[in-house]
Order: structure tokens, then C-alpha cells, then sequence
């Protein structure tokens, strides 16, 4: 069931979000430490307006448990998605006022910023049928062209963007890891769940 992210998911969002976390080595993780991030984040999740709050993030529930995460907001919120989180990060001896600091999405997108799926669900196409449901989402709100950025070295992710329909437009530093900025035009038919050549994530 995709549906909106609860507080009681809150405990099974975070080791998947963390998984995005590790693979991006981001400086503000290394210096304050996972522990401590861990709990700004979980602060961070009653935040309105907050990238991570749970006002923006969607959930894929299989079994009664978080299969996959969705973390989205369209690209004009970008400039002041984190200035609620400046207080927390204080609270915790952490001088800066984001945990980001690049830009990220472009003009006129809806932006994923985070997708990941759990551990005990990856590779039954969960990934794929989430992406799907939120392209669907997405078209029935009336948005235009959905972003996200893949880190270039990160073949298996761009593959299945590719077969889902995204267009690579760009690339871009996050942090101090380069990746493709790719697009979905929201006016086209995505792949059908039903697909199975699709059935990668």
C-alpha cells in the first residue's frame, strides 16, 4: 500500500533513509557521527515543511512494514526546505544551518531527494512498483516533469531509471560525489508494474 508516512513508521523509515546517508559520506555524518544524526533526524521528522518531515515523505507498506521510503518537494521549497532543521542541528553542537549545502533540483521539477527501499524487500520489484505509484501520484496532481539525481558510478539505479523512462539532462556534485540529474516527463505512460523486465529494485 503506498500511502503517507505515520509516525509510527518512523523507526523503519530511518535505517532505510540511512542507507542513502552511507552511500553519499557526506562531511556533516563523519564529523558529529551516525548516533548523533540519527537523532536529529528522528527530531527532524515532526518538522512541518522540513525536507525530512513526514509531511514529505511516502511510504510503500508490504506485510505491515515499510518496504520503501519516498522523499519529494518541488523545487521552489528547496531554498528554505532545511531552515527549520538549524535549531535541532544547534541543540546537538552542530554549527551549520543544513545538512545539504548543493543545489540540488532545477527549476520547475518536482524533486525526489531520497527513494531507497528496505533490505529485506530489494530485488522483488519494490523499487519499480513505488516509483510507479508515485509517477501515477505525481500525474494526478498535475505536476510536469519529475527530477532525481543517481550517482554516476551507480549502474544498477540508472539502468532501471532508464527503463522506467528517465532522461538523464545534466550532472552535479552532492557533497563530494558526482551524479546524473534525470528527468521524467510526466506527460508520458510509465512502464506498467505489471512489466516484468522491469522488475530490478
Amino acid at each position: 500500500m503506498f500511502r503517507n508516512a505515520k509516525e509510527e513508521d518512523i523507526d523503519q523509515i530511518l535505517p532505510t533513509l540511512f542507507q542513502i546517508f552511507d552511500e553519499m559520506e557526506l562531511d556533516i555524518f563523519k564529523e558529529a557521527g551516525n548516533e548523533t544524526m540519527e537523532q536529529v533526524i528522528r527530531e527532524g521528522f515532526e518538522l512541518s515543511n522540513y525536507r525530512y518531515g513526514l509531511d514529505h515523505i511516502l511510504v510503500n507498506e508490504k506485510d505491515d512494514k515499510v518496504a520503501a521510503i519516498v522523499v519529494s518537494y518541488p523545487e521552489e521549497a528547496e531554498e528554505t526546505i532545511d531552515d527549520s532543521l538549524v535549531k535541532i542541528l544547534k541543540q546537538h553542537g552542530i554549527n551549520q544551518s543544513s545538512i545539504f549545502t548543493d543545489k540540488e533540483a532545477w527549476p520547475g521539477e518536482w524533486y525526489l531527494d531520497s527513494f531507497a527501499v528496505a533490505p529485506e524487500f530489494q530485488n522483488q520489484g519494490v523499487g519499480t512498483e513505488t516509483m510507479i505509484d508515485f509517477i501515477d501520484m505525481l500525474k494526478k496532481r498535475g505536476e510536469k516533469v519529475l527530477s532525481l539525481n543517481v550517482d554516476v558510478d551507480n549502474e544498477p539505479a540508472k539502468h532501471v531509471y532508464d527503463k522506467i523512462g528517465f532522461k538523464k539532462v545534466g550532472q552535479l556534485y552532492i557533497g563530494s560525489h558526482l551524479y546524473d540529474h534525470m528527468q521524467f516527463d510526466l506527460n508520458q505512460v510509465p512502464l506498467s508494474d505489471n512489466d516484468q523486465s522491469s522488475k530490478a529494485i
